[in-house]
């Protein structure tokens, strides 16, 4: 019998949208399963906007060894059966930043979180930043409310929860450590922007940063109502 393939995720505090030297981007093309990978960028957080999209098709059309492209959902073209055919056909689907709670209630009118939860199963690798990074957890660290706080709803494809944007704005920390320390949100991953975690199993495999001082922080609750924050080992991009 052939192996399954792995499942893999990858949380991003960077990228296209945020980084000139694409870095990030560029480690995630080489954690795709084939050399000239198709890559399908979701821009449905952002409301599907077209500036993003340009950024998105700038950075993966002719600079990088990939065949990329868009799911519109807000215009959406593809029925069904088009739909699954066309996700599953993506080595690569990189979820863009917006609002956490409206992307899963699109996503779950359209079923593609269905849809994603297959492509996962079948070895794709989904990644995405901000709210594209929140989405394959149990819950996650959010402002799509206005003010920060916690969302105990995602894909449950991670264990725990996420918090992007750990260390760039402010007022992220605390309250995500509060959250944590409360109950209101499991034990999860905080991501500084310029940092990145790749899951294999829904183990960490790896992390790594384009910045020296970006990292990656395991966050638990612990015995006296507090928290624990752990920072993890980080490979800088661009060493061996």
């Amino acid at each position: 019998m052939a192996a399954e393939p792995p499942q893999r995720l990858a949380l991003l505090g960077g990228g296209f949208s945020t980084d000139d030297d694409g870095r990030l981007d560029d480690w995630v093309l080489a954690r795709a399963r084939v050399p000239r990978p198709k890559v399908c960028f979701v821009p449905t957080a952002g409301g599907d906007a077209p500036a993003y999209i340009e950024q998105f098709r700038a950075a993966f059309g002719s600079r990088r060894a990939c065949e990329p492209s868009v799911l519109h959902l807000f215009r959406r073209e593809l029925d069904d059966d088009a739909l699954r055919s066309f996700l599953l056909a993506q080595d690569v689907i990189y979820v863009g930043g917006g609002n956490t709670a409206n992307v899963l209630a699109v996503w779950r009118t359209h079923g593609v979180d269905r849809l994603l939860r297959e492509a996962y199963g079948r070895g794709t690798l989904l990644c995405g930043i901000s709210a594209g990074a929140n989405c394959w957890a149990e819950g996650s660290h959010t402002d799509s409310f206005g003010p920060l706080t916690y969302l105990p709803d995602g894909l449950g494809l991670l264990l725990g929860s996420v918090c992007p944007h750990y260390d760039s704005e402010p007022g992220r920390r605390p309250s995500y450590r509060a959250a944590v320390a409360a109950g209101r949100l499991p034990a999860g991953w905080a991501v500084e922007d310029g940092a990145a975690a790749l899951f294999t199993g829904g183990v960490l495999t790896e992390a790594v940063t384009r910045a020296r001082g970006a990292g990656v922080y395991r966050v638990e609750p612990d015995e006296g109502g507090g928290v624990r924050e752990r920072a993890l080992p980080c490979r800088l991009l661009g060493t061996v």
